[in-house]
């Protein structure tokens, strides 16, 4: 699997997973169910995960990002004061952007500066730094999926699987041969 039809699936769930949410209760968004320092609800967590893309992906690695455009305490959050809209919108900037530098078909094994101003800083190549930052959304969502179901809900299915499509079966030259198609056998 390569890191454009990885994304592409994120984003499907994404979508689902932010449809889902503005069905819910406000309240239910709000609601603090974690202890910590950071992240206490659903919201938190949302922010975070776009703070993280925008931060690492064009902050670090294109050395731009649209934070600025909605100011937060992303240390803090605290994203109940506000609206889920406001999140999704910076969400869908932030995915915008990373769809369009995927859609040029950029050198994955450029290196990448983890602390740009530091000379000694670690590198890693543009292909890590996006399969972290996809990594660590596909953790915030499962946590997200269990806050929703400790409120009472189902949360939708998000899998892989739910968003590509299976492949029909390809008959193998020795079913040709016999006239078998394998339909009809479990798998």
């Amino acid at each position: 699997m390569n890191v454009r039809e990885y994304y592409a699936y994120l984003t499907a769930a994404r979508e689902q997973l932010w449809n889902f949410l503005r069905a819910l209760p406000a309240a239910d968004l709000d609601r603090s169910l974690i202890d910590g320092d950071r992240f206490h609800n659903i919201k938190d967590l949302l922010l975070h995960v776009v703070d993280v893309e925008d931060h690492w992906v064009h902050a670090i690695a294109l050395g731009g990002g649209v934070a600025e455009r909605y100011p937060h305490d992303w240390v803090r959050p605290r994203a109940e004061q506000y609206d889920l809209g406001w999140i999704i919108r910076y969400g869908q900037e932030v995915g915008g952007q990373t769809r369009a530098l995927l859609d040029t078909a950029p050198d994955l094994s450029r290196p990448v500066k983890l602390v740009q101003d530091d000379p000694a800083s670690d590198t890693v190549t543009l292909d890590q730094l996006l399969w972290h930052v996809m990594t660590h959304e596909v953790r915030h969502t499962a946590q997200i999926a269990l806050l929703i179901r400790q409120l009472g809900h189902t949360p939708p299915w998000l899998d892989y699987l739910r968003f590509v499509r299976p492949q029909p079966m390809q008959p193998t030259p020795e079913a040709d041969a016999t006239g078998e198609d394998g339909a009809g056998e479990d798998l």
